[in-house]
């Protein structure tokens, strides 16, 4: 079996490699982004578990001595980790396949068995990488941006990652503070004060419920929508494309995501609070509309809806969830949803917004 070693994105210019939830000219592509070439036959919902899939078909081109990946995120790190440790990641494939779609889709589901340990592993690598490192988007505002920061990230996960998964309660100081907030905001959705409205036919679902949560939990209760729109006490207000829509994913057909400009512009000529609606473009990873977003960096935006302040909107939460739905119902006609959209595709039917 090939022994394979980490290494820095901009190498792969000069070497050929695996390359993890990302493209590049020169890699053998095992991604889930959208276009990236990987085999039809190992294609999945997460990179992670397109590289499990390949490395249970042993596909030829893993034959290769160099892995990389142009970011870090738990998805990316999963699935280099598993080329580098291929017998290990083997044995743990489902738990590592969870990790993979909780960090990446923020879809944790408690019913399977093994989520549990998955949300332990996945909460201790933010920890760290905020205690150790920068947030997620950080690297927006740094001289040195994310392909070149990241490698120390991976360097110190990749070190110490087979020590945590052997048993992660030997970590438990550092994850046991988000996990506790994930499960309470997981129990929160589950109360009689949470209500879930979905509609199917353009790919939304509504959660009307109290205060902000984790979004582990808020997502918990959406698979298979691509929208949510989150309506919290007092008139606060969330709508925001998943990021299930800004790759190709495998298991289902999705709806394109569509401009926000028009709602964002309906909105502002119904809203008297002073503050202005505001939007971002289709092709970030988690556009979001709210009020007075344009104030929020990357890494706040990403950031869960715990860490940032959502004002209070003059709409009743009923002429709002009225306006959104109807917007997309009217956007949506005569487009269906299917596999594999292109952004040139995406980006034809955002034109003029």
């Amino acid at each position: 079996m090939q022994k394979r070693q980490f290494i820095p994105f901009s190498e792969v210019k000069d070497k050929k490699a695996i390359v993890v939830d990302s493209t590049h000219a020169n890699g053998f592509m095992l991604s889930h982004w959208r276009g990236a070439p990987s085999p039809e036959p190992v294609k999945d919902d997460t990179s992670a578990a397109i590289v499990l899939n390949a490395m249970r078909q042993r596909l030829p081109e893993l034959d290769l001595p160099y892995v990389t990946a142009n970011h870090f995120d738990i998805d990316g790190f999963v699935g280099v980790w598993a080329l580098l440790n291929p017998e290990l990641a083997l044995e743990n494939e489902e738990l590592l396949r969870q990790m993979a779609l909780i960090g990446d889709f923020r879809e944790l589901d408690l019913n399977h068995p093994l989520a549990g340990e998955a949300l332990k592993l996945v909460c201790w690598v933010n920890a760290r990488e905020r205690e150790l490192f920068y947030r997620p988007f950080e690297a927006d505002e740094m001289e040195e941006k994310e392909a070149a920061q990241c490698v120390q990230k991976f360097r110190y996960f990749l070190r110490e990652f087979n020590r945590v998964l052997q048993d992660p309660d030997w970590e438990k100081g550092a994850w046991e503070e988000e996990a506790a907030s994930v499960l309470l905001g997981y129990r929160d959705m589950y109360k009689p004060e949470t209500k879930i409205t979905r509609h199917p036919e353009v790919g939304l679902i509504i959660i009307e419920t109290p205060h902000p949560l984790h979004y582990y939990a808020l997502f918990s209760r959406t698979q298979g929508f691509d929208m949510v729109l989150a309506c919290y006490q007092g008139n606060k207000y969330e709508l925001e494309y998943k990021y299930t829509t800004w790759v190709d994913i495998a298991s289902r057909p999705t709806l394109p995501r569509l401009p926000m400009a028009p709602l964002a512009e309906r909105l502002n000529e119904i809203e008297s609070s002073g503050r202005r609606w505001t939007y971002e473009p289709v092709t970030e990873t988690g556009p979001l509309l709210r009020l007075d977003g344009d104030k929020l960096t990357r890494s706040e935006t990403y950031a869960n809806p715990t860490e940032r302040e959502i004002y209070t909107s003059s709409i009743p939460v009923e002429q709002l969830k009225q306006e959104v739905v109807q917007y997309y119902r009217q956007a949506y006609q005569g487009i269906q949803p299917k596999y594999n959209w292109t952004w040139k595709e995406v980006k034809e039917l955002n034109r003029g917004s």
